[in-house]
């Protein structure tokens, strides 16, 4: 068990590293458009929804990796007061609302993609970029963190089991 717990961390961890680049993608591509609108006087048609795009991308995608360094937004100076029990407790009820987020976001965003790929979505500007390659990405990063979610769960629970925090 403690192999597959491993494993999910890694994915997760070198997923996220390698997603955290994109962002130098997202600020040359801004960088560009800045320099082509307010010195060139000529903007581009395809950095404003590129960027979104790649933003939206950016931060599912590195979504597992946040929820494994528990980097998430969390009330720590309340959090921290409880016993490691009651901590086990509340991240249970936690990751137990993610677990049902992301299954269902996962069912639909397979739907999602499905439909966009099957009439080639485009978007609605000039250059009619394709849709359903950020869709996919969607459910690439939600089953990511599906899968550190259940990890994070099970964790939690040997923890308030045997009362000292599980590492795996």
């Amino acid at each position: 068990m403690k192999k597959l717990f491993r494993a999910i961390d890694s994915i997760s961890d070198w997923s996220g590293k390698i997603v955290s680049f994109l962002i130098y993608a997202g600020i040359l591509m801004l960088v560009f458009e800045v320099v082509s609108r307010y010195f060139f006087n000529s903007p581009t048609v395809w950095a404003h929804g590129y960027s979104q795009r790649l933003f939206g991308s950016y931060f599912v995608l590195v979504g597992a990796y946040t929820l494994l360094k528990d980097a998430h937004v969390r009330v720590d100076i309340i959090y921290q007061r409880f016993s490691i029990r009651v901590r086990a407790v509340l991240d249970i009820i936690n990751y137990g609302l993610l677990i049902l987020w992301t299954a269902v976001l996962f069912k639909e965003g397979i739907t999602f993609f499905q439909n966009s790929l099957a009439i080639r979505e485009v978007d609605e500007m000039a250059l009619a970029h394709p849709m359903y390659p950020v869709k996919f990405l969607l459910v690439v990063g939600v089953a990511l963190i599906l899968l550190q979610g259940l990890s994070k769960i099970t964790t939690s629970c040997i923890t308030l089991v045997k009362g000292v925090k599980y590492e795996s």
